[in-house]
């Protein structure tokens, strides 16, 4: 129980980092052609982040605040990257955004899937399920790559 706890706080950091990059990429990309997809994604994360949660409530593990803190603050450390422009937004930090959710969701999708294989007929899990979540990471992981393979063509040029 003692590796699962610290597996289920490590994914509940990496997915508050993850909502916050959503909600940070969505709030940059207001009024443009991506704002509907980010603004999907980001309530999905966000809903994906709360199941998360009671799948911890339900197999009693308790949260740790520090990782929840360090995911926070590993997202803010990620805007010190350098994108080509000295102040603000560009084209590049939309792709590379895109690229760490698109990271982000593959953990999703691996945290879903390990669930369900090593918890299968765990009577405290009943009622979630785990292979829509994991469905669900699936068609995220699609929606990420479409709108990564737009934004790359906005910041690089179109294919030749």
């Amino acid at each position: 129980m003692r590796l699962i706890a610290i597996y289920l706080n490590d994914h509940l950091a990496g997915s508050t980092a993850g909502l916050e990059l959503a909600r940070r990429a969505l709030g940059a990309n207001r009024g443009t052609m991506f704002e509907a997809p980010l603004a999907r994604l980001a309530t999905e994360i966000g809903e994906d982040r709360e199941a998360l949660m009671d799948v911890m409530a339900r197999l009693e593990v308790a949260r740790d605040p520090l990782k929840v803190w360090a995911g926070w603050l590993a997202e803010k450390g990620g805007r010190l990257k350098l994108n080509g422009r000295p102040t603000g937004y560009s084209p590049l930090s939309r792709v590379l955004e895109l690229e760490v959710l698109a990271v982000a969701v593959e953990g999703k999708h691996a945290l879903w899937r390990t669930l369900a294989h090593v918890a299968a007929g765990d009577a405290r899990l009943q009622g979630v399920d785990l292979e829509a979540l994991a469905r669900r990471a699936d068609r995220q992981r699609r929606l990420i790559e479409r709108e990564r393979l737009r934004a790359t063509e906005l910041a690089f040029g179109a294919p030749s």
